[in-house]
């Protein structure tokens, strides 16, 4: 599918890969990893034609059908559900072409752009994007919503679920779980493993990766190595590559060291002169094995609180949301929630429905609606939100940000405290401007530690922070003795750090009695269907959740769910027949022109109302999970 020779990759004057010489088979579903800035993106744009290889070949097929996912979204005023529906090129351009013929009157075109739909399977088109769209948390209610209203990340699920929607026979899938909730992850997780192509994903996730790569391709040092397995046979794999490297260097080493040994004591012997020429030639054969570098340990620490008192923080029968012009928006009802010392909790739930709310209202940043928040007059609070990173001060150093922090403490104070999250030397002085999403990121969090909080309210604190930084950040908050309130998709992270979890959805807060594996069997068995509160469009408030339903509401909307369920298979029976009359060439005699126009006039309100009840199917279907 995929083949590498003699590949090299420079990025300006940094040369990234080289040397590399390996295939990529039809099927394999291959996680690429590496640390940060080792050519992972970079290796992707090549291959989808954007940069070219500094030496050697990438081989494709000929005609391989490549979708990855656009790092930008324009405002666009199309609807949700038609720009996702774009994805699939060929499908959109013959509905457009049977809407302009439709408009025209050209019963010929139109004929032609419904054989042609019913060629390329184009009937299910618009229910496949629902599908997506539902998938990745947008309810039915906003899939007609205008691009240009959503939210930034919000439009970063729309770019995923255009490229999901576009057929090909190989993807390419940077960050796809980067704003997304871990309700969506699972479900992606789940349509990514029925994807038949051939999938490369560099993903910071291991959990991700185990769940889904047959294989793993490792960047590190400028090479290109591949592995069969997923993420964690990978660690095994290379763990015991090295230590078989680092036995081969030893044995070299003494073997080295053996003949140097014997040809210095006889070479000037003339008896024993061939025998030191012998082991000189041997000596210069030895292939000079390297050594195991060992790769440095990154490691971060948060401080012990200078005072940790018992009972942090509570939230008693409080009422949160936003205060607006028009009113106040309640998200959350009737909250009850603690944070007592050691604590280390999960928050679970679709993006949405109240995470950020809930973490907002701890903070204080939010004004109550009504009930009270305590907290103990020695609260100290850590708090990472979702745009901490984007708040930094651009053209300012790392120093320059603690300083702000502590304008009376000794530089080399700050610095000695930098260095140990790794800015050391001149980077404390750097611009932040040059800096990579992990590193401000790992900046971000070393200003939250320098406060020595007593209690960490981070909020997907990992979307930019590469695989060993995760690790050292699991490891810290694993030391960590005052309490947790963490939201992130990572499931590696929340499985080592938190011990209890609360769901946050339908306008409540309430614990989840079992763990991440039990959340995601739970998730499954309601069909694995994110049920969100709509997504907040730019500048504007979250809108309330949606009411919970009874059981009369919801057995009724089963009973309507069977219901349109037959008539969909109905109009799909009626619009089949219409198709075969209309691919009959001998309806396009002299005669045929009223009965052309009258199957198309049919065709197209039978399209029509397909497509209606389809969205309402989408909005039973949840009514009926929910």
């Amino acid at each position: 599918m995929i083949a590498f020779r003699n590949f090299a990759l420079r990025r300006g004057e940094r040369l990234l890969l080289s040397q590399v010489d390996l295939s990529l088979h039809a099927g394999w579903r291959v996680g690429v990893i590496g640390r940060n800035g080792c050519g992972k993106s970079s290796l992707f744009a090549t291959i989808l034609g954007e940069h070219d290889a500094d030496m050697g070949d990438i081989d494709l097929p000929g005609k391989v059908r490549i979708a990855s996912v656009s790092q930008e979204t324009p405002s666009l005023p199309d609807a949700a559900i038609d720009f996702v529906l774009s994805g699939d090129t060929e499908l959109h351009e013959v509905m457009q072409a049977e809407a302009k013929a439709m408009e025209a009157e050209d019963w010929d075109g139109v004929a032609a752009a419904h054989q042609r739909l019913a060629e390329i399977n184009g009937y299910d088109g618009t229910a496949r994007a629902g599908k997506l769209l539902h998938g990745l948390g947008f309810p039915a209610e906003t899939h007609n919503t205008p691009v240009s209203d959503f939210s930034g990340g919000w439009r970063v699920r729309l770019n995923l679920a255009r490229a999901l929607m576009m057929p090909s026979d190989l993807m390419l899938l940077d960050e796809p779980t980067n704003h997304l909730d871990l309700d969506a992850v699972l479900w992606l997780e789940q349509w990514l493993l029925k994807y038949p192509g051939t999938l490369l994903m560099i993903s910071h996730d291991r959990e991700f990766l185990d769940g889904l790569s047959t294989h793993t391709l490792h960047l590190h040092e400028g090479r290109a190595k591949l592995y069969a397995g997923d993420y964690t046979s990978f660690e095994r794999q290379r763990a015991e590559h090295l230590r078989q490297q680092q036995i081969a260097h030893d044995k070299e080493q003494a073997e080295r060291a053996h003949l140097q040994s014997f040809i210095d004591r006889f070479k000037a012997q003339a008896s024993k002169a061939r025998q030191a020429q012998s082991r000189m030639k041997r000596l210069a054969k030895l292939t000079g094995t390297e050594a195991v570098r060992a790769e440095r340990s990154f490691r971060i620490a948060f401080a012990e609180p200078p005072k940790l008192p018992h009972s942090l923080i509570r939230l008693n029968h409080v009422d949160a949301g936003y205060r607006g012009d028009a009113g106040d928006v309640k998200i959350l009802h009737d909250v009850g929630f603690g944070l007592e010392a050691g604590d280390r909790i999960g928050l679970l739930g679709p993006n949405g429905a109240g995470k950020s709310t809930l973490v907002k209202t701890l903070v204080g940043e939010l004004p109550l609606l009504s009930g009270e928040r305590v907290a103990h007059p020695d609260l100290r609070i850590g708090y990472f939100a979702q745009h901490t990173v984007e708040s930094l001060h651009e053209g300012q150093s790392p120093l320059w940000h603690l300083k702000e922090l502590a304008p009376n403490a000794g530089e080399q104070q700050l610095r000695n405290f930098l260095g140990r999250w790794n800015f050391v030397g001149d980077r404390a002085f750097e611009s932040v401007d040059g800096f990579s999403g992990g590193e401000r990121a790992r900046l971000a969090l070393a200003l939250i530690a320098f406060l020595e909080p007593n209690v960490l309210l981070l909020d997907e604190p990992t979307n930019h922070l590469d695989l060993d930084m995760r690790e050292a950040l699991a490891e810290a908050l694993s030391d960590f003795p005052g309490a947790i309130v963490l939201v992130s998709h990572d499931r590696h992270l929340i499985g080592l750090v938190c011990e209890s979890f609360w769901r946050v959805a339908d306008g409540k807060v309430e614990e989840f009695n079992g763990d991440l594996d039990e959340y995601a069997a739970w998730l499954r068995s309601r069909n694995n269907e994110p049920k969100a509160a709509k997504p907040a469009a730019a500048a504007k408030p979250a809108p309330a959740p949606r009411p919970v339903r009874s059981k009369q509401e919801t057995d009724a909307a089963a009973k309507r769910l069977k219901q349109v369920e037959a008539r969909i298979a109905t109009l799909q029976a009626e619009l089949g027949q219409i198709e075969s009359q209309l691919a009959d060439p001998a309806i396009y005699g002299n005669d045929g022109g009223i009965e052309i126009a009258q199957l198309a006039q049919r065709q197209g309100e039978l399209a029509a109302e397909k497509d209606r009840l389809e969205a309402e199917w989408l909005e039973l279907y949840e009514a009926v999970g929910a």
